[in-house]
């Protein structure tokens, strides 16, 4: 049986949670609070040298850091991995973009307005962070407006590494009522088997 050390919370987190469980998988969750410096340990630092969650055990002693690898992992070999060899590569894409281009902004305003208290230093960042968020989410905009899902005509992990974090953006800052095919994308993502959601707390 798997185990994933993860943070309820983070999107990052939940990405895994949500394939675990639309594959059916029996996992262990070991919740481990970030905030408090829980990652920083000298047990959890010898799981990841990193200090950062999700981590997923994969058979005692193996291990597996960083959520998009895990999605790989986990989704090798499912319906959730496209078998052509053209939207492997598009779903890599997607998930380079997610780690990139969207989750260093949408994800960290998000953490910044919503668990930061209003007076912290870091929310001085936030108007960047919220312009930036809102290219990468005129990005997916753009291409959702033509297209069902991320990549192909199917659900794949591009777009639960995507939708972790796109559906909450109105906690950092962004105003989603703006992307009309992103927002249907939101609900086609919720309505697909087995899906569950992101805790509010």
């Amino acid at each position: 049986m798997f185990k994933v050390y993860g943070t309820s919370v983070s999107g990052n987190c939940y990405k895994v949670k949500l394939l675990l469980e639309q594959l059916g998988k029996q996992y262990q969750w070991q919740e481990v609070n970030s905030l408090t410096g829980e990652t920083r340990t000298p047990e959890f630092l010898a799981i990841n040298a990193n200090g950062r969650v999700p981590v997923l055990q994969i058979e005692h002693g193996r291990y597996l850091p960083e959520s998009n690898a895990i999605l790989c992992y986990l989704a090798d070999g499912t319906e959730f991995w496209p078998a052509e060899r053209r939207e492997k590569a598009e779903t890599l894409q997607w998930m380079f973009f997610e780690q990139y281009s969207h989750e260093p902004y949408v994800a960290v305003a998000r953490f910044i307005k919503k668990f930061l208290p209003p007076d912290h230093p870091r929310q001085a960042e936030l108007p960047r962070l919220v312009e930036r968020g809102y290219q990468a989410l005129d990005v997916m905009e753009k291409h959702l407006a033509e297209r069902r899902y991320m990549v192909g005509q199917r659900y794949s992990i591009a777009d639960i590494a995507l939708f972790a974090y796109t559906h909450v953006a109105s906690d950092g800052g962004m105003d989603l009522g703006r992307y009309v095919a992103i927002d249907t994308w939101i609900e086609r993502v919720k309505a697909q088997p087995r899906f569950v959601p992101l805790p509010a707390e």
